[in-house]
């Protein structure tokens, strides 16, 4: 079991006249790591008591003191009243919250998938195909990078973990290096994936063809992250200063033109290292060469925060699934494109991925912000203890409940407006057939309302398996929106084929 100590300050209150603040602060402190608790009670003098801490691989990103126990295990007098409740908010508030990021997250996926059928013809793409194999896995890998951290972020700033300036940066900088160290690693074995599905999909593979693939999969990865790293602490920044709960906005403006710049960026190097590649092929290796160089640089910034650190052992295991479930996704791409008659799945793709994972990463940090405030870890609220029953998602008072619904009334709206928005910006000569806007809905309606049942029943599993929903459940659920989204877009366009439909009017 991998272990860190540190020195952990535990202020006993004193009692002052007069000072509100001290009187209100708890008496006790409760470690949460072991199960037992280790009371500090004031003698009536300002004292502190210095104990090592240890921290563990099951660890939280927040301390303890910010976990509240459930109502049902606590006594009203044993209730903390300094910790503030979760965000309130109408559903109308909510609604128009999550509108404008889900807007412009959607109108960069469909954005990306215009570019990514314009780029299919280029001599990159037609001469080395397995780059379609790694557009959902690094657009995948990619959103869940940036998702998680928001969502982690969005849950430190929702309760009050990044109020000082020294606790903001630490915390910033010490994920903001974890996240290239995990964008690099990933991107590696994006392209090593992405080679093996091809080999066993063709047979060959040409040694050229593999360092193209790692140089533009580690370049793309590398600078993507680092620049929308950035971009997303002044999100979440910019959300607190304005009084809007990140946790509606953070993730979707994550994924809002973080689709478009990423697949600009792996379309514009894979040309650009493909005419390096028989003329000068030193380019490449210098690439990956320096690149792979400095991940000793961003081990030792992230290992300098006791949270960060315990992710150097832990964050691997979701964010390497996701991206082998990814590249599964981009494998049925590949396949489907070859085919002529089902060749225009291709601007819908990323639409149909994004727009799931969108959704369900907003109902994701959501879930996981109400059992950070109301439960303790490993605690579950009652009618999640026994079997998971589907109707509790979508059927319930709750706040999460009404976000559900909210969320998977968005996708009829918003699917009609992206596949119409699709037509326009391809010159606005054609219309989507009835039957394929009924197919692409239904289809869509189906992705989301799974990948929200599967968000409700996975973030109280791991809550209760005392493992940080913020780290584990976006890459497993974004990752499998690319997988069913690809999977039921290419299955919606079979049907139009079979029918002879060719989904689109003209006009």
């Amino acid at each position: 079991m991998f272990v860190l100590e540190v020195e952990d300050n535990i202020a006993a209150p004193s009692q002052f006249p007069g000072n509100t603040e001290q009187q209100h602060t708890p008496a006790t402190s409760h470690s949460h790591l072991n199960g037992s608790s280790t009371p500090v009670r004031s003698n009536g003098n300002l004292s502190s008591i210095n104990k090592p801490r240890v921290y563990t691989e099951r660890d939280y990103l927040l301390p303890s003191m910010l976990y509240r126990s459930s109502s049902l295990s606590r006594s009203s007098t044993e209730k903390d009243t300094n910790v503030p409740g979760p965000p309130s908010e109408t559903i109308c508030s909510m609604v128009l919250q999550i509108l404008l990021p889900f807007l412009l997250a959607g109108l960069g996926t469909v954005s990306a998938g215009i570019l990514l059928d314009f780029v299919q013809n280029w001599e990159v793409f037609l001469e080395v195909s397995e780059i379609f194999i790694l557009v959902p896995a690094v657009l995948g890998m990619k959103g869940n990078l940036e998702m998680t951290l928001a969502s982690r972020l969005s849950t430190a700033v929702n309760t009050g973990k990044m109020e000082t300036t020294r606790e903001k940066w630490t915390l910033i900088v010490g994920n903001l290096s974890l996240k290239q160290l995990q964008a690099t690693v990933l991107g590696l074995l994006a392209s090593l994936v992405a080679m093996l599905l091809g080999w066993m999909a063709e047979g060959t593979m040409p040694l050229n063809h593999i360092i193209l693939l790692c140089s533009t999969s580690l370049f793309t990865a590398f600078i993507t992250s680092l620049l929308q790293g950035i971009l997303m602490v002044g999100v979440i920044m910019g959300s607190k200063r304005l009084g809007i709960n990140p946790d509606n906005v953070a993730t979707p403006m994550a994924a809002s033109f973080g689709d478009l710049i990423t697949l600009a960026l792996l379309a514009c190097s894979s040309q650009w290292f493909y005419c390096f590649m028989d003329t000068y092929p030193y380019v490449l290796y210098l690439v990956d060469l320096v690149l792979l160089c400095l991940i000793p640089l961003w081990i030792n910034i992230a290992s300098k925060h006791p949270a960060t650190h315990i992710l150097l052992r832990t964050g691997w295991e979701p964010v390497i699934t996701a991206m082998v479930i990814s590249s599964v996704g981009g494998l049925i791409l590949e396949k489907t494109v070859s085919y002529p008659n089902l060749a225009g799945i291709l601007p819908y793709a990323p639409v149909m991925n994004g727009i799931g994972g969108n959704l369900v990463s907003i109902q994701s940090s959501r879930i996981s912000t109400n059992l950070h405030f109301t439960f303790s870890p490993g605690e579950v609220p009652v009618d999640r203890a026994g079997c998971f029953n589907p109707c509790r998602t979508f059927f319930g008072s709750g706040a999460n409940h009404r976000s559900a619904k909210v969320l998977l009334f968005l996708v009829i709206p918003g699917q009609l407006i992206f596949i119409l928005a699709i037509h326009l910006m391809k010159g606005a000569h054609t219309l989507p057939s009835a039957l394929f806007t009924f197919l692409f809905i239904f289809a869509s309606l189906i992705q989301v309302s799974s990948l929200l049942l599967i968000a409700d029943c996975l973030i109280h599993l791991l809550w209760r398996k005392q493992k940080d929903p913020d780290s584990y459940a976006i890459p497993y659920l974004t990752a499998l929106g690319d997988l069913f989204g690809t999977s039921l877009l290419a299955l919606a366009f079979l049907l139009l084929w079979c029918a002879g439909d060719s989904g689109i009017i003209q006009v």
